[in-house]
């Protein structure tokens, strides 16, 4: 009876091994690929293959009678930039700090780590990027936001991702309930969305510089949650 519950045990732990391995692989390979999303989509805006398009979707932004107006009132366009100092260096900053410090209030030593890492990293390989491309900024309509920068990829659009589902992965590898795990997850993928939207509403990025932001920045949520893993982060589902 002893040997046979032994080796039940055994065999379930084997299962659980080998699932944690498959989706750990599985998460690398998605980060794997947003990556090869991002360089294939660099290439593109290299050749200048997606101009057309883009300039087609940053005019449906836009009163065709007059380029200089945004579509909607003025009070939705002022909500707009609020939306968009979400994936801004200011709130982001925030919001690192305050999931770092509730992380190791908790002693989460190893979750605060990782997000501070993640974001660091993404924020310096979305300058590098911008230092490398150097593409400049939409000019088919006034800017509603002040830029600085170059525009491939959106800063904004690879912070607010990066950070946004780094916490979901943080927060909801603590938590057992698949409801609140789906919470966090819905909450992060609604402001990276609109984040990455008001930026083209503004007129201030590219379509595709707010999907290669996107991609830039979930390669780096999926590779903090291959990292939480493999430190021996507890994590839940």
């Amino acid at each position: 009876m002893l040997v046979r519950r032994a080796r039940a045990v055994a065999a379930a732990l084997w299962r659980f091994a080998r699932r944690f391995e498959t989706r750990a692989l599985l998460i690398f390979m998605a980060a794997m690929g947003a990556l090869w999303a991002f360089f294939s989509l660099a290439e593109e805006v290299g050749e200048g293959e997606t101009r057309a398009i883009d300039e087609r979707l940053i005019l449906l932004f836009r009163n065709p009678a007059d380029l200089n107006d945004p579509i909607g009132p003025h009070t939705f366009e002022e909500a707009v930039r609020d939306v968009t100092a979400l994936g801004g260096f200011t709130v982001v900053t925030m919001a690192t700090v305050a999931g770092v410090l509730t992380f190791l209030f908790h002693g989460r030593t190893r979750h605060a780590l990782v997000l501070l890492g993640t974001v660091l990293l993404a924020l310096v390989s979305s300058e590098g990027m911008k230092a490398i491309y150097g593409r400049p900024r939409p000019d088919l309509v006034p800017h509603g936001s002040f830029v600085y920068s170059a525009s491939f990829p959106s800063g904004h659009s690879t912070l607010s991702a990066a950070t946004f589902l780094t916490l979901a992965v943080l927060v909801s590898s603590l938590e057992a309930r698949w409801r609140t795990k789906a919470l966090f997850y819905g909450l992060a993928f609604a402001i990276l969305a609109t984040v990455g939207l008001s930026r083209v509403y503004l007129g201030v990025h590219w379509p595709s510089d707010v999907l290669a932001g996107w991609c830039l920045g979930a390669a780096w949520a999926f590779l903090a949650w291959v990292v939480l893993r493999w430190i021996g982060g507890r994590t839940r589902g």
